[in-house]
């Protein structure tokens, strides 16, 4: 019998209109982690990547090529979207899953949304699921099946069926020595559409890079169910190797650290520019990290050496109170500051806005959106709040969580549960700050070509041309939003 293993996913770009219009695609990372821990083990591996895929039926012809033994349904960890469960994903995953089965083989599953539900999995005919991080559980899986063995319950990490009961082991603890690993599989990829897709929608190709695996901190609405609280490290040493691999085989223009929290290690920061600086590694990256350890001494500086030129961070809100009561961590005040500091190294700071966090007021809402308009970041996102499982926010919410508990796609705002204001409001809000966004964008620019005309820049017009012509809809939408407001 073949010892070949299929690897896929279930996230489809096409299956969220908003990723697929803004066209950013990143490959599957933790997929290829997976597949090169098992090659290195011996194993034939492939991969059918689902992000440019019409539906989960695109698979059959590689299940018919390729009758593999094992299929493992293997979602990018890395990835925020995949934390949300999309259920357009859910359903793509049962499909592919279905088809698989139909084919013979093992069907295996890792990823956020069967950890959180590896019943539901299990019954749609998984044969075993991977809870948190998978890839030492699945080399031990898969080299039990190989023994010939029947009894798995000794196997942590796994959830399986027995005497039909759905069974689980202990919990597998996260590795802590990320350099162990091989790295990722990129040959398995196609990376021409990404290619063509990151140059048609933004001019310059990016891939994606890990350096941690976890985050340490408490926000009672963030979800970790693979990698968990713990936070560990590779070496900026083998991040490095990797970045000069990448740029060797694929000539990428940028790179996401796809991280929770990045350079959170003390003196990593510093060790990595340092190594970047000598090896003469010339490229631009964005990272996510936290307004509090961004205030840490010379972390924005060996940043700004190293190539970083955007910063998200997880601003969250600018009510102080709607922050304590997320359990965050971090100031308002300590926003205000990063930000400034970002800005006087040369770095564009990006915000995570969430509107909708339980208790929150109209007053909360409106410093939020005075921060906004202070501090004008590069770029921004606005969500509204998810209640996600296994985090203190969804133990609060569960009970309201009975008629939808999930977005079918990344756009859909729907607010789940009983808050200040009904759920259309929020829809609305999320245009709206949008708008005024783009507004004080635009008078930021026109500023700007008033006091230096020589220096304004094609992208400071293409601002000014966009706040002007959303002006009369700023006006429609916040006489709508006061509407939703008093229903």
């Amino acid at each position: 019998m073949s010892n070949n293993i299929l690897f896929s996913h279930s996230y489809f770009l096409r299956f969220d209109p908003k990723q697929w219009a803004t066209g950013q695609p990143y490959p599957p990372l933790a997929t290829l982690y997976a597949a090169a821990l098992m090659r290195e083990h011996g194993y034939s591996v492939s991969l059918f990547d689902t992000m440019f895929a019409h539906n989960a039926h695109d698979i059959q012809n590689t299940l018919n090529e390729q009758t593999p033994r094992f299929f493992v349904l293997y979602d990018d960890g890395f990835n925020y979207l995949t934390k949300m469960c999309l259920t357009n994903m859910r359903e793509a995953a049962f499909a592919m899953m279905k088809l698989a089965k139909e084919k013979g083989c093992t069907v295996i599953i890792s990823s956020s949304d069967s950890t959180d539900h590896f019943e539901e999995y299990l019954t749609k005919g998984a044969d075993f699921v991977i809870i948190g991080e998978a890839e030492l559980t699945l080399l031990e899986l898969v080299k039990a099946i190989d023994n010939k063995e029947t009894a798995f319950e000794h196997i942590s990490g796994l959830a399986f069926m027995h005497n039909n009961q759905a069974v689980t082991a202990p919990r597998r603890t996260v590795m802590k020595d990320l350099d162990a690993l091989p790295l990722p599989a990129w040959d398995l990829v196609d990376l021409t559409p990404y290619r063509s897709m990151w140059l048609k929608s933004s001019g310059y190709f990016s891939l994606n890079v890990a350096t941690t695996r976890g985050c340490p901190f408490k926000c009672n609405w963030c979800a970790k169910p693979i990698y968990g609280n713990r936070y560990n490290a590779r070496s900026p040493e083998k991040v490095v190797e990797e970045l000069k691999l990448l740029k060797e085989k694929f000539q990428f223009d940028h790179i996401w650290f796809c991280d929770d929290i990045f350079g959170l290690k003390p003196g990593w920061v510093n060790a990595f520019a340092n190594i970047v600086e000598k090896e003469q590694l010339q490229f631009r990256f964005r990272i996510q990290a936290r307004a509090d350890l961004l205030l840490q001494e010379n972390t924005i500086k060996d940043l700004a050496r190293a190539g970083c030129h955007n910063i998200w961070m997880g601003a969250e809100s600018g009510s102080q109170k709607v922050l304590d009561a997320m359990d965050k961590g971090t100031t308002v005040k300590q926003i205000y500051q990063a930000t400034t500091l970002l800005k006087t190294h040369g770095i564009h700071p990006s915000f995570f806005i969430q509107f909708g966090y339980p208790g929150e007021t109209k007053e909360d809402i409106a410093k939020t959106i005075r921060m906004i308009k202070d501090l004008l970041p590069y770029e921004m996102g606005i969500s509204v709040s998810y209640p996600l499982p296994g985090t203190v926010f969804y133990e609060r919410v569960k009970a309201e969580l009975k008629v939808k508990a999930n977005w079918t796609d990344s756009d859909e705002l729907l607010l789940m549960f009983r808050n200040t204001y009904p759920p259309g409001y929020y829809k609305k809000l999320h245009r709206y700050v949008h708008l005024v966004f783009r507004k004080q964008q635009g008078w930021a620019a026109f500023r700007n070509a008033i006091r230096n005309p020589l220096t304004a820049t094609i992208h400071d017009y293409r601002k000014i041309a966009s706040a002007c012509w959303h002006l009369p809809s700023l006006l429609v939408e916040w006489l709508q939003l006061n509407r939703y407001a008093h229903e």
